[in-house]
């Protein structure tokens, strides 16, 4: 990976995390920033030895959202520039990382307002710290949540909690992200990582195939009709089988109905068993 000087990207045990890194400015996403998680995203998707991405951000806070003076008032003047920042946003927040081919996890560590509600939302899970803030500011200083944040929030709230918030302004912590479906779960800022580490140990148990296919699944499908989707699923379930190279679908019925030493309710089937 390059040396970028806006993010940082490190991985341990298969576990790839991407740290948003202007604490200064609050994490605060600028067109360099921008830049670097597009390039970042891009190369990390043929990365093997990436099986979870946890997207984070350094110091006090996750993100603050757009840097008002580098994404809005440097570009305002070029529109050329304008339309280029703001699709490599969409590129890098929407679909390089909703799409993304391992299973993605947002650590929230602190402030989380306006366009970073983006990332958040398109990371396939989220545990925020008790003591992080978030906030759709944009009515403050008189827009509205622009990029996909209004769609985002309509995807990932409730319909009065997401007009509520859109509407005032407000600002509330990690526990009320939990109770709104924001979040998956809410820990104190000291177990953040700890809880981090709990979640990718259990996706690391799982085959990542069957990962990808059933987030691409959940994804693509939750759009269509139900005509539609009954085809989709099964052209999905039947793609799966192969690209799956250690045939987990086989392992898992053989360790349950043959050697019966799993249930299928109760974990996973023994990935290191069986020739793959």
């Amino acid at each position: 990976m390059p040396e970028y000087e806006c993010i940082k990207v490190e991985n341990e045990d298969r576990v790839t995390t991407v740290t948003l890194n202007r604490p200064d400015k609050r994490n605060a996403m600028n067109p360099q920033l921008n830049d670097e998680m597009l390039d970042a995203l891009t190369r990390l998707s043929a990365d093997p030895d990436t099986d979870v991405l946890v997207l984070t951000g350094a110091g006090e806070s996750f993100s603050a959202g757009m840097d008002l003076r580098e994404y809005f008032r440097d570009t305002e003047h070029d529109p050329v520039l304008s339309e280029r920042t703001k699709w490599v946003m969409r590129q890098w927040s929407y679909n390089a990382l909703r799409f993304f081919p391992r299973v993605t996890i947002a650590a929230v560590n602190g402030w989380c307002f306006g366009g970073a509600f983006m990332p958040l939302i398109s990371c396939d899970l989220a545990i925020a710290a008790d003591e992080a803030q978030f906030g759709l500011s944009e009515v403050n200083w008189g827009i509205l949540p622009g990029g996909l944040v209004t769609r985002d929030i309509a995807l990932a709230l409730g319909y009065r909690d997401a007009l509520y918030y859109a509407l005032t302004g407000e600002t509330f912590d990690g526990q009320r992200a939990k109770q709104i479906g924001l979040v998956n779960d809410s820990v104190p800022l000291s177990e953040l990582s700890g809880a981090v580490r709990g979640l990718t140990g259990k996706l690391r148990k799982l085959n990542p195939h069957t990962l990808r296919s059933t987030k691409e699944t959940f994804y693509h499908a939750s759009s269509m009709d139900y005509e539609q989707a009954t085809d989709y699923i099964a052209a999905k379930a039947a793609q799966l089988a192969g690209r799956d190279p250690e045939r987990g679908r086989r392992k898992g019925m053989s360790q349950f109905l043959d050697t019966k030493e799993y249930k299928p309710g109760l974990g996973a089937y023994r990935r290191d068993s069986l020739d793959a």
